[in-house]
């Protein structure tokens, strides 16, 4: 017969080691219970780890797309309550125009319209979200349309294009006798080109553009194969109409020029205001279908997330209630070693000496 010792501190020890290893699986246990998933994709899921990695990763690509789409919704929201602003600023400017034409309105309120309309115009052009301006294609960082004011840049170029063509300045008495002729004359071949053409961007001599915005609108990804422009540009040419039709009126309206050059201004604003209402009704048409395709794309990924994210949970995901038995069986191990230990801990031979 053969007697074996075992001592205290080799019993002290295997449980010390088995304590650490239950401490071990219950911090596991308690990830799992609280998010869900498995603590270790690896161990759980084996050869097939490699495609959850690749499920994770289109998830986040998916979710970075849907969070790009909200900005682009809001974008493109804002684009048309802007646009709705001009149009409405258009039709009134309009009405004011035709009741001048036909004799029932001074020239003095068509005057102080345009004004109105040209400062509408600039201050909506103007507006900004999240610190990017609307309309200033891929230049967000600067404000698209420049002020037509006295003193401005603008201002001056349009007063030297008018003495440069006529000899004198619009508040010259010589101004009373320009004909309805020359007038029509002087908008065809110098204030057309100055907003329909390429002075509209680039500075005609001495003088500066009316736009620094880029023709090119911001391109966004809204799925992971799909791309569209979703910015308008203030080189639209209904808005640069708008803008011709303000500016004229408002400046020269309020000049020494007479009767039949101011009739002829007038005329001259009705028909370009009535095309430019045309193209921004066409342009509030075109952000909207870019809107719905925005918003049915987003429909669309969430589709995909919730389909990635219930294969994720069905290969990665744990039962809550069998985590959280899991948990306290492991929380009830742990106490009962702790009080062996503490048991074993008092073994003295000195209290059987």
């Amino acid at each position: 017969m053969k007697t074996t010792f075992v001592s205290s501190a080799a019993v002290t020890s295997a449980l010390r080691y088995s304590l650490l290893r239950q401490q071990s699986e219950l911090a596991k246990a308690q990830k799992e219970a609280s998010s869900g998933f498995v603590a270790d994709t690896g161990l759980a899921l084996g050869a097939r780890t490699a495609q959850s990695v690749t499920l994770h990763r289109d998830l986040e690509r998916l979710g970075g797309i849907v969070d790009s789409n909200g900005l682009v919704s809001a974008r493109l929201s804002a684009t048309q309550k802007a646009l709705t602003q001009v149009g409405a600023a258009a039709q009134s400017f309009l009405s004011s125009l035709t009741s001048s034409a036909s004799g029932d309105a001074a020239y003095a309120l068509t005057q102080k319209s345009g004004r109105a309309t040209l400062d509408t115009l600039t201050s909506v052009l103007n507006t900004s979200l999240n610190g990017e301006y609307l309309f200033s294609g891929t230049n967000t960082d600067v404000k698209p349309i420049n002020d037509f004011k006295p003193g401005s840049p603008t201002k001056v170029a349009f007063d030297a294009a008018f003495a440069g063509y006529f000899g004198f300045s619009q508040n010259h008495a010589d101004a009373q006798d320009i004909t309805a002729a020359d007038m029509n004359n002087f908008m065809s071949t110098i204030v057309e080109p100055m907003f329909l053409g390429a002075d509209w961007q680039t500075p005609p001599p001495a003088g500066s553009p009316w736009s620094n915005a880029t023709n090119q609108g911001i391109t966004s990804r809204i799925t992971l194969n799909e791309t569209t422009e979703t910015s308008v540009s203030a080189n639209n040419e209904g808005i640069r109409k708008i803008a011709m039709s303000a500016a004229i009126i408002s400046d020269l309206l309020d000049s020494n020029v007479g009767n039949a050059a101011r009739g002829a201004l007038v005329t001259h604003a009705v028909s370009s205001i009535g095309e430019a209402i045309s193209d921004i009704g066409q342009l509030e048409a075109q952000t909207g279908i870019i809107e719905q395709r925005v918003k049915s794309a987003t429909d669309r990924i969430n589709v995909q997330v919730d389909l990635y994210e219930r294969y994720i949970l069905d290969t990665e995901g744990v039962d809550y209630y069998v985590a959280s038995a899991r948990v306290a069986d492991l929380v009830s191990q742990i106490d009962r070693s702790y009080a062996l230990t503490a048991r074993i801990q008092q073994l003295s031979l000195m209290k059987y000496l």
